[in-house]
């Protein structure tokens, strides 16, 4: 795990939050409803979930490389019992060269 690093100017995060107790729940919630029902076999149904998007994201220092990027989400969800973080990866997206980081030990993820 690495830090990204924002401070040239390269890349952004944004979120996006939906509360969706009584109401109609747009598709990217029926995705992650599918996706926890899927990966846990359990029924599941939210009432609140976060997106987080890092786009573009260049390594910690960036002033030594703003090229090679990484794009991911954090997806937090709960039914309000029980909550759950989807960790997605663009697919092909990890650009970050992991054998000039500071640290040698990479992992991607979260314990």
């Amino acid at each position: 795990w690495d830090n990204a690093d924002f401070s040239r100017g390269v890349g952004t995060t944004f979120y996006q939050e939906f509360s969706t107790l009584n109401t109609a729940k747009p598709p990217f919630i029926l995705d992650v409803e599918a996706k926890v029902r899927r990966y846990l076999r359990s029924s599941y149904s939210a009432v609140w979930t976060l997106k987080i998007t890092w786009e573009k994201a260049p390594v910690y220092a960036a002033r030594t490389d703003t090229h090679k990027t990484v794009t991911y989400q954090a997806v937090l969800t709960t039914d309000g019992f029980r909550s759950y973080i989807l960790m997605l990866y663009q697919d092909g997206g990890m650009q970050w060269d992991y054998t000039r980081l500071t640290s040698t030990n990479v992992l991607i993820g979260y314990t």
